[in-house]
C-alpha cells in the first residue's frame, strides 16, 4: 500500500474533515508529549487544535469575592503568560498555523479539573481529547496521573493517550493496530478501526493477547491450564480470520493482518508483536448502562501500562 508524504494531510485538507483536537496541557508537566501527539496526527490528516490549560482552585466561591478584582487581573495574565508558552510549542512540533484554532489557548479556573476539562471539548466539539503521560513516567512508557486517570473512568470523548517521550514517524501514523480483549463487543471497535485506517489511507493490523498469567491462578494443575489456553487460542484464531474476512468485505482495498500476542504476562505478550514508530493502538472501553463512556478495566489498563506506542481510547457510546 502507498505511504503519504508527511504534507500529504495538508494537500489533502479540502478532502477531509478537520479532526477536532483537544489537548489538556500543563507546563512543564506532560503538555509536550501531549501537543508532539497533535503534531504527528497533523502529519496524518487535517486537524483542528486548541489547548486548555485549567487552573483547580482550592478556596470556595465566597472567599473569591473579596478578592475578586486582584484575582481576575491574576487570571488574564496568566492566560496571557500559557497562551504564549502553548503557540511556542506548537510552532515548535511543526503544527502548521492554519491547523490553530482561532482560540488556540484557553485558561479554565474552577474546582472539578475533570468537569472543566469535559466542559471544555463539549464546547470546542472536540473529536478527540490529547493528554500526556505521568512525568513520573518511564521514557518509553504511560502513566496515568490524577488527571488522566479520572479522564479514563468518566470521558464521554474518545482519549489519546501517549507514552512520555515516545519517539514518533515524521511520516505520522503509518499503521492501526487495533487490540480487543472481548470478543463478544469486537465486531463494531474493529469495524471503527478500520473506517479510520482506510479514511487515513493507512494499514490495519488486528490484534489480541494471550498473557500466561490469565491461567495461573489455576495453580499447579497444568492440564487444566494447557487445555484452556488451547481453546482460547483456538477460539481467537477462528475469530481473526472472520474478522478479517468481515473487514475485507466492507474494505476491499485496506490492507490487512492478524496477529496474537503470547508472552510471559501483559508485557511478553505486548512485547512478543512488532511495534513501529507509526503505530497508533486502537483500544475501546467497557460499557456502563445509560451512561456509557470510557471506563478502562483491568485487562485494558494492562495494556496502557505496557504499550510503548501512543493509544485512542474509544467510548463505548461512540463505536
Amino acid at each position: 500500500m502507498p505511504k503519504k508524504h508527511p504534507t500529504s494531510a495538508r494537500k489533502n485538507a479540502g478532502a477531509l474533515e478537520p479532526l477536532r483536537v483537544l489537548i489538556a496541557w500543563r507546563d512543564g508537566d506532560s503538555g509536550t508529549e501531549a501537543i508532539q501527539f497533535a503534531a504527528w496526527l497533523a502529519r496524518t490528516t487535517p486537524i483542528q487544535v486548541r489547548a486548555v490549560t485549567v487552573f483547580t482552585r482550592p478556596w470556595p466561591t465566597a472567599s473569591l469575592n473579596k478578592i475578586g478584582t486582584k484575582y481576575h487581573k491574576w487570571l488574564k495574565k496568566e492566560s496571557a503568560r500559557y497562551s504564549a508558552a502553548i503557540k511556542k510549542e506548537l510552532t515548535n512540533a511543526g503544527v502548521p498555523k492554519e491547523y490553530w484554532d482561532d482560540e488556540v489557548s484557553v485558561f479554565l479556573d474552577g474546582t472539578s479539573e475533570t468537569a472543566l476539562l469535559t466542559q471544555a471539548a463539549t464546547a470546542f466539539k472536540a473529536n478527540l481529547v490529547v493528554l500526556g503521560s505521568h512525568g513520573g513516567a518511564p521514557k518509553g512508557k504511560f502513566r496515568a496521573g490524577s488527571t488522566a486517570d479520572a479522564m479514563l473512568h468518566s470521558s464521554p470523548l474518545p482519549l489519546g493517550l501517549t507514552p512520555r517521550s515516545v519517539k514518533l514517524s515524521k511520516r505520522g501514523v503509518t499503521r492501526i493496530t487495533c487490540a480487543f480483549i472481548d470478543l463478544e463487543d469486537a465486531d463494531s471497535l474493529i469495524n471503527s478501526a478500520a473506517d479510520l485506517a482506510e479514511l487515513w489511507n493507512v494499514p490495519l493490523r488486528i490484534v489480541t493477547f494471550a498473557p500466561d498469567e490469565l491461567t495461573e491462578d489455576l495453580g499447579r494443575n497444568f492440564d487444566l491450564e494447557n487445555e484452556l489456553s488451547h481453546e482460547w487460542r483456538e477460539h481467537s484464531l477462528a475469530f481473526l480470520d472472520r474478522i478479517h474476512d468481515m473487514v475485507l468485505e466492507r474494505h476491499p482495498q485496506l490492507s490487512i493482518t492478524t496477529e496474537i500476542g503470547s508472552g510471559k504476562g501483559w508485557s511478553g505478550a505486548i512485547n512478543a508483536l512488532k511495534w513501529k514508530k507509526g503505530d497508533l493502538l486502537y483500544v475501546g472501553s467497557t460499557p456502563l448502562g445509560h451512561f456509557e463512556r470510557v471506563f478502562v478495566g483491568s485487562a485494558t489498563n494492562e495494556i496502557l501500562r505496557h504499550t510503548r506506542v501512543p493509544m485512542l481510547i474509544k467510548p463505548a457510546a461512540s463505536r
